[in-house]
């Protein structure tokens, strides 16, 4: 049996990282196109040109908002067309995505700047492709993670603090996809199987954001770094990444993909949909009650969804609901590294019955787990 773990090249983290910008990027080429979100390019794009001038050539392009077909093949011929030798994707999870599908187009290094930590994306070699519609397409398998990671925590702190709660409910996910793979003696993402390292590192991801996620939510709304919120970026970005993808992906991820194809769910974050699939997944494969408790307390205490309602589906009507377990269910989805037998009609019950949960739990006022 062959296992593997695949990682980042470097990864940097901390208040002011952003300093170490040029004389990272210089390691890797001498001229270099920036892929920035809409966000980045309106607050960071000054800053980031005095970190880096001086030291390469530097071209910064806004993101179009969506990795789609269309987006990277503009922004591939941007790269081409500016001779770029290394990219830099700067911002959120589609923009990271897509910069890193145009590094691999134009044969660059690539360097992650995230400035949110609200997905696993920074660190791995996997990119999502959506339409233009917002609706998944399907995964991009990249031949190596980044070459460099970023994480300026200091401007983490002050994005929205919602980001930062998604990228919670992405990183709740890690430990049990990556449990149900070993269970099932599932393919990682490398196509081998997970090891001990990757899935010890998928546990310790949900320790963090269990021990540290409401601290670290406060310290995010006063925009501040504390050591709450260092253990949480670094588990949202660092940990949740190595842990999926070292160890593989499984019912969460496979009903977020079918989340995705009702439009109402268009206006909510990668790591809240992510957050109700964990949820539907710990029915589907019939965790112990107080193990389902501890995870609802910590989403209720933090904020993440709980409900169906809460992603914009209240009152959704059964054949629309089973639309979702259908599309969560396609062939080839990551659903069937549960290791229990999977049918559209129990992931259909099991959407139903986290729901109910969820509404029950909230409306008797079970908001708080403890997270000192």
């Amino acid at each position: 049996m062959i296992r593997s773990s695949i990682f980042p090249g470097r990864y940097i983290q901390g208040g002011g990282a952003l300093d170490v910008l040029g004389d990272e990027i210089k390691r890797f080429g001498s001229n270099a196109l920036f892929i920035l979100t809409r966000y980045a390019y309106q607050n960071l794009l000054e800053e980031m040109k005095q970190k880096v001038g001086g030291k390469i050539e530097a071209h910064f392009e806004p993101f179009g908002g969506e990795c789609s077909d269309e987006e990277i093949e503009r922004i591939t011929g941007i790269a081409k067309d500016k001779k770029a030798n290394v990219v830099a994707g700067v911002g959120g999870g589609k923009a990271i995505d897509t910069a890193k599908i145009t590094a691999y187009n134009i044969s660059s290094p690539i360097v992650i700047v995230p400035t949110i930590a609200s997905t696993d994306a920074p660190c791995s070699a996997n990119s999502v492709i959506y339409t233009e519609d917002e609706e998944f397409k399907r995964y991009f398998m990249l031949p190596k993670n980044p070459d460099a990671v970023i994480v300026d925590t200091a401007v983490i702190a002050k994005a929205p603090v919602r980001f930062l709660i998604s990228g919670m409910g992405d990183a709740l996910a890690t430990r049990f996809e990556a449990e149900s793979c070993i269970q099932k003696n599932a393919d990682n993402l490398t196509g081998y199987k997970g090891t001990l390292t990757a899935g010890r590192l998928a546990s310790l991801c949900y320790e963090i954001i269990v021990t540290h996620g409401l601290k670290a939510k406060t310290s995010c709304e006063s925009d501040l770094v504390s050591e709450a919120l260092e253990h949480v970026v670094e588990a949202n970005t660092l940990l949740s990444g190595l842990g999926f993808e070292s160890v593989g992906l499984a019912a969460a991820h496979a009903i977020h993909n079918g989340l995705t194809v009702n439009s109402k769910t268009s206006n909510f974050f990668h790591g809240e949909l992510v957050a109700v699939g964990t949820l539907a997944s710990l029915f589907l494969t019939d965790k112990p009650k107080s193990l389902i408790d501890e995870v609802y307390g910590f989403c209720l205490s933090v904020g993440l969804p709980v409900t169906l309602g809460d992603i914009g589906l209240e009152k959704i009507s059964d054949s629309d609901l089973m639309k979702i377990a259908e599309a969560s269910c396609k062939e080839g989805e990551t659903i069937y590294n549960e290791p229990v037998p999977i049918t559209t009609e129990k992931l259909f019950d099991a959407l139903r019955e986290a729901d109910r949960y969820g509404a029950y739990l909230r409306k008797n006022n079970q908001t708080r787990i403890d997270n000192s």
